[in-house]
């Protein structure tokens, strides 16, 4: 079972908008066992648009097309969608009453219009998909054995159609293989080392399961793919190859799971442990705490951070003296130790985290040179600091100490 996913519109071409529909789609599809071949972003442009359909139309079962649906001459779709399927646009009275509704009830000042009204408009081939959420309703047509579905470009209408209507029929429609994924979450270690690492166990993966490596900063994703018709027969597969390649990495093993995150995993050590976290951040920016933050339920175990950026603010803020500074530079293991301590004294916190470093492009306040990073942790019992060279670009040199501080902590907490 294949699926090709078509996004319509020049907005995404240009870097106007990011696609994140596609990543939603395709994570959806893959949960009821269909791959997606290609993902494809074309103008609204008819011929660019019907040249897209006919040759997605050849290599997949279901075609999902998002955007261009709007009421504006601009969007194109409903009637490129006719000339492909030689179908004609005709009104829908159900879509034009939940139209009038959403107006009266939302946008009572302003009066519908005849362009409004024209949403109403759909093939009359296409099954008509509800959407509660916005005036374009979804669409869904077959040509041959290919399902089309036709979505709104919008992220939650989209959203909400793809599950509510779209995922069930096509679940009906077709028999479709079951596809597994286990991923496990590696800090410290690049990829090729692992490779090398797990060759042989890699060369032995039975065909119809494979591995593939997900780097980015400071990690290595090891995402294991498995399809197979039989559903048993694939999770026994599945956990037998996850027995063996465990034992291979575990010294570098921080995480199972491909929707958990390293800061998910220390924030529940610290609420399993009834722990609790301050930060101290120089050239990190608070960017650590805007990511515990983010996460639900945070304010059980989070704090507080000190976004010390200016040496005055390291040495008024959190009491680093000014001695240390003026031996060290702000840049040192001395510094970031005494930021740490600081944190947690402020707060009164059982952990504290500091980053101080050099990211570039100028030295700053310290000679140290550019990607020059100290991380400090300090615990209840337990202090250390580390050292590290985080590379010459700033936005990697920051990621890159964002994550190493996350995989610091986690080790200290995990001690307890």
């Amino acid at each position: 079972m294949l699926a090709e996913i078509i996004t319509i519109g020049d907005e995404i071409l240009i870097g106007q908008v990011i696609d994140t529909n596609s990543a939603f789609i395709g994570k959806e599809l893959n949960k009821i066992g269909i791959s997606v071949y290609q993902i494809t972003s074309i103008q609204d442009e008819r011929v660019h648009m019907l040249n897209a359909f006919k040759e997605a139309s050849e290599r997949v079962d279901v075609v999902i097309v998002t955007g261009g649906l709007g009421p504006t001459k601009d969007d194109i779709t409903k009637h490129t969608l006719c000339e492909f399927f030689n179908d004609e646009l005709i009104e829908n009275k159900q879509v034009l009453a939940h139209v009038e509704e959403l107006f009266a009830k939302y946008i009572s000042n302003t009066p519908i219009s005849d362009i409004n009204r024209m949403q109403a408009l759909v093939p009359s081939k296409a099954e008509v998909l509800h959407n509660a959420n916005g005036t374009a309703p979804g669409m869904l047509m077959r040509k041959g054995e290919v399902t089309f579905v036709s979505l709104p470009g919008v992220p939650f209408e989209m959203k909400h159609l793809l599950k509510s209507s779209v995922i069930p029929k096509l679940v009906n429609y077709y028999k479709r293989p079951h596809i597994m994924h286990r991923t496990i979450v590696t800090y410290g270690m690049g990829e090729s080392a692992i490779a090398k690492r797990i060759e042989a166990w890699e060369n032995a993966l039975p065909s119809n399961i494979k591995l593939a490596y997900l780097p980015s900063l400071g990690k290595v994703r090891l995402r294991l793919s498995g399809k197979s018709v039989d559903y048993d027969e694939l999770v026994t597969a599945m956990n037998l190859q996850s027995e063996k390649l465990f034992p291979l990495i575990e010294d570098i093993v921080y995480g199972l799971e491909d929707d958990q995150s390293l800061e998910e995993i220390v924030a529940k050590l610290l609420i399993d442990k009834s722990l609790t976290l301050s930060t101290a951040e120089s050239f990190t920016g608070g960017m650590i705490a805007e990511k515990l933050t983010s996460l639900p339920g945070a304010s059980g175990y989070f704090k507080g951070s000190v976004v010390s950026y200016a040496t005055e603010a390291k040495i008024n803020v959190l009491k680093v003296p000014a001695e240390l500074v003026d031996k060290h530079s702000v840049v040192s293991a001395e510094v970031a130790t005494a930021m740490a301590k600081g944190a947690k004294k402020l707060m009164k916190t059982d952990f504290a985290i500091a980053t101080t470093g050099n990211a570039g492009p100028t030295k700053g306040d310290s000679n140290a040179e550019v990607g020059t990073v100290f991380i400090a942790v300090e615990g209840p019992t337990s202090q250390f600091v580390q050292e590290f060279q985080m590379g010459s670009t700033r936005e990697r040199v920051v990621e890159k100490s964002v994550n190493k501080a996350f995989e610091l902590l986690q080790k200290e907490i995990l001690k307890m």
